[in-house]
């Protein structure tokens, strides 16, 4: 273990003594494109006279101050990523610390980005989790809170924003063209919350007035050569309904002083809730035209953000054990918002296909882990942003509200805003309001949700007589054989019968499932001709139909009239090919009969990835070239029958390009890029035709100086990453051998930039070109994994796993990989085994589909 690597042992120590106040932070972001001074100044409170240290990852310290005194040999007190004080002084304290920071091309920390169109440099900060010291000397640990005060010296034309209201630069006199921004202060918040965004960032403003009557400033901004597609009216209203909504929901005014929203390139992730500067992925702005899956998603992400200024950056973690709470929160509270507050009426059936396949995905994983985690130190906390975090905890938290009752959810937590605010917490703090609201009490609960892994399988057991009334339906629960615990359910089990073509919902009960066997005596009579259990998804859980009702689904899917409902029916028959109780060829056939029977785009989209899934990896060997070209073929004529111009068709289309593997297929990608070939309503914009582009030349359907043709007309940051994909791509060996080298042997290219190549270099219709990068892989991932950075690394180890069509020798290399690397970083380990798993599932529904 590292220096870098905090331990929450080392924080607590830190926190029993210490608590800071305020931090005056003095940027030049001045001084050249590879470093950039900075100074901070933080005063604190000792309780004890002991030693202890800075955290900061920078090239050079220059000056170490401590209450007045300067260190000697700042050099010697600096490891690389630890500041080591003497002992402070019962009472206040101050330390300056002076610095060269490094400017990052990884997301993380300060990153720097040069847009080729323009030559424009942009910056903007990544911190969680523990990134804030590579801009600035801090106690890097969320419970040692303070107010954060910036200066910043940047050239006079660029927009700095941060956490408090933009104030107006003062040029500098003596220095042309440079100007310094101070800010006011912050609000009192985390040091990972802590946020700089600067450069010639461009868009539109407006406010929103909160619930005290105080009107907040709102930003929308992106890089000035895209600023032209920043729809900034349009996510200033979502935000708005958004901020209206939580503030009656939480009882809470709005939190800040303004809001702005920033999209910014090279970004590792969806978002980041710095509060009042929140920063997005660049692709969220939209130059061309994509799916309302997509619109679904940024919407749902603007909620996300928005809901942790209240639950993350008013009310923050202690430490990084309860981090599930703050995202599933969010999840769950964005999903609620979209739902009542905005025109995605059906978010929770976007969340029942896709976070609820992420999570059941994950769970099942030998890699899962209980929804609290135990997050021992930074390391702990970087391998567990995942499904369990995210989406299980936020299906969990919907099974609470659903235990406790909505109104008692609801006034608990008001309860728990008011007591903490700008305080920290952890889950007891939570749990206490909730028990006291509802009466119930959650220690059970807590113990088999949030302390035990893996997901239950619930079966129902229906027994009719001659004339189909129900005689007897019990619900049997299941666990897996590694994860026996079996849960409480609170859950509904609808009934669903056949009205002149339509299958519409006649029957509903609402009870708790607990134990083995659940016998359900409400339904003694009743009659339905599909039973469907967890109706309405309230339960986290994998569900079976009957055979009655799982013959009559099959058969009557798009007749099913309820979205959430039919939804379900999609997830019970996709769990089913995964745990290979359905051959995978039997799903290809359910998605091609039924999928222009969907009408969200959301649901169409998770199908789509799905049926690639089938007609792929869980193929047969022996068909899956047959399987492949059958799915695109059949794709392609949904295209051409779709609705003009629809979103239905424009997904079918950009399917069609990641299945195509024949020369027809070709032929079809060509005509499309070259205009011979048309779609009714459908203009191949920009994005759309980098599609085809990368499709083609997979199939050496476009040479490398036809990729640079196609880049000459879009040289942009997003062109330039579609043409290392397109590079990567091409069906030769020199092309990926290529690839290889960029990206593993040497250490050039940015982080987007690394995941270009590497999709590019797996996107092969003959799996020969992939053969000599298994041994490859398993031989460069120790080097990689220690001599890149965190973000970097993840990338390429989880990006290059040899999975695609993964056999057994990939079980056989990761097996010895393992067994010789038993004391490897279990970040590292966890990517090999979550891979190895996934080629062992393949291997099973594959088997499945000979059955």
């Amino acid at each position: 273990m590292t220096s870098e690597n905090l331990t929450r042992e080392e924080a607590r120590h830190r926190a029993s003594f210490l608590s800071t106040a305020t931090y005056d932070i003095r940027l030049d972001l001045t001084t050249g494109p590879e470093t950039f001074r900075t100074e901070t100044t933080i005063a604190f409170t000792a309780s004890a006279a002991e030693e202890t240290f800075l955290d900061l990852i920078a090239r050079t310290v220059h000056e170490i101050e401590l209450n007045g005194e300067l260190l000697e040999d700042p050099a010697s007190r600096f490891d690389g990523a630890r500041v080591k004080l003497p002992a402070v002084r019962e009472g206040e304290n101050t330390v300056r610390v002076l610095a060269d920071g490094v400017y990052m091309n990884t997301g993380e920390g300060l990153h720097r980005f040069v847009d080729p169109v323009d030559d424009e440099v942009y910056l903007y900060t990544q911190f969680e989790v523990s990134d804030a010291r590579r801009m600035f000397a801090c106690f890097e640990q969320p419970d040692l809170k303070a107010a954060f005060r910036l200066t910043v010296t940047a050239p006079d034309h660029w927009r700095v924003i941060s956490n408090s209201p933009t104030p107006e630069p003062v040029p500098l006199s003596h220095r042309e063209n440079v100007a310094t921004w101070a800010f006011e202060p912050t609000e009192t918040i985390s040091t990972y919350l802590v946020a700089l965004i600067a450069g010639d960032y461009r868009g539109g403003e407006g406010t929103v007035t909160s619930r005290d009557g105080r009107t907040i400033p709102m930003g929308v901004y992106a890089r000035a050569s895209l600023a032209e597609h920043v729809d900034a009216e349009y996510i200033i209203d979502m935000t708005r309904r958004g901020l209206e909504f939580y503030e009656e929901a939480f009882d809470q005014d709005f939190p800040f002083r303004k809001y702005d929203q920033i999209f910014v390139p090279e970004y590792n992730m969806g978002a980041m809730e710095n509060p009042g500067a929140v920063t997005f992925v660049e692709s969220y702005v939209f130059r061309s035209e994509v799916s309302d899956a997509i619109r679904e998603r940024r919407d749902l992400t603007i909620l996300h953000e928005l809901a942790h200024m209240w639950f993350g950056d008013l009310v923050t973690m202690r430490w990084w054990d309860d981090l599930w709470l703050n995202e599933s929160f969010a999840e769950y509270a964005s999903t609620l918002a979209s739902a009542e507050a905005t025109r995605w009426t059906d978010s929770w059936t976007t969340f029942a296909s896709s976070e609820k396949a992420w999570a059941y995905r994950q769970d099942q994983l030998p890699s899962t882990h209980p929804i609290v985690a135990d997050m021992v130190d930074l390391e702990a906390v970087e391998t567990n942003f995942d499904g369990i975090t995210y989406a299980k905890g936020a299906s969990v938290l919907r099974q609470l509200v659903a235990y406790v009752g909505k109104d008692s959810f609801f006034e608990g937590l008001r309860a728990y805003f008011a007591k903490h605010a700008w305080g920290n917490t952890e889950l007891k703090d939570l749990l206490v309001e909730l028990e006291a609201t509802s009466g119930r009490d959650l220690g059970a609960w807590t113990r088999q949700w949030l302390q035990t892994a893996g997901v239950n399988t619930l079966r129902p057991v229906v027994e009719r007589d001659a004339e189909g009334a129900v005689t007897r339906f019990a619900i049997a629960q299941e666990a897996a054989e590694e994860h026996p615990t079996l849960r409480a359910h609170r859950l509904r089990v609808g009934g669903f019968s056949l009205q002149d073509g339509r299958l519409v919902r006649t029957e509903q009960v609402e009870l708790d499932v607990d134990g083995p066997l659940t016998e359900v005596p409400q339904l003694v009579g009743r009659r339905a001709d599909l039973w469907l259990v967890n109706d309405d998804d309230l339960a986290y859980a994998k569900i079976r139909l009957d055979p009655a009702s799982l013959a009559l689904a099959t058969e009557h899917l798009r007749d099913l009239e309820d979205p959430l409902a039919r939804t379900l029916l999609w997830s019970a028959a996709w769990d089913m090919v995964r745990d290979a109780e359905l051959p995978s060829r039997r799903f290809q056939e359910l998605v091609l009969a039924n999928l222009t029977g969907e009408d969200s785009s959301s649901v169409v989209r998770t199908l789509l990835q799905q049926l690639e899934s089938v007609a792929g990896p869980f193929a047969a060997e022996s068909e899956r070239a047959a399987r492949t070209a059958g799915a695109a073929s059949a794709v392609w004529g949904l295209a051409e029958a779709a609705e003009a111009g629809s979103d239905t068709q424009l997904q079918l289309v950009e399917t069609f390009a990641r299945l195509a593997s024949t020369e027809e297929h070709r032929a079809v990608l060509a005509g499309l890029l070259d205009g011979s070939r048309t779609l009714p309503g459908r203009t191949i914009d920009t994005d759309l035709r980098w599609k085809l582009v990368i499709g083609l030349a997979a199939l050496g359907g476009i040479d490398a100086a036809g990729i640079d043709a196609v880049l000459a007309d879009d040289d942009t940051q997003s062109g330039r990453k579609s043409a290392l994909t397109a590079h990567a791509a091409l069906p030769t060996a020199e092309a990926k051998a290529d690839a290889w080298r960029r990206t593993v042997e040497r250490d050039e290219l940015a982080n987007e930039s690394v995941t270009a190549v590497v999709m590019g270099l797996r996107r092969v219709v003959d799996p020969a070109l992939l053969a000599p990068y298994e041994r490859a892989y398993f031989s460069m991932i120790d080097g990689v994994w220690a001599g890149r950075s965190s973000e970097i690394a993840n990338r390429l180890v989880q990006g290059y796993f040899p999975s695609t069509f993964g056999g057994q020798s990939v079980l056989d290399d990761a097996d010895a990989w393992l067994a010789d690397h038993e004391d490897a970083p279990f970040g590292l380990r966890r990517v090999i085994i979550e891979g190895r798993d996934t080629v062992a599932r393949q291997l099973r529904v594959r088997e499945a589909d000979h059955a």
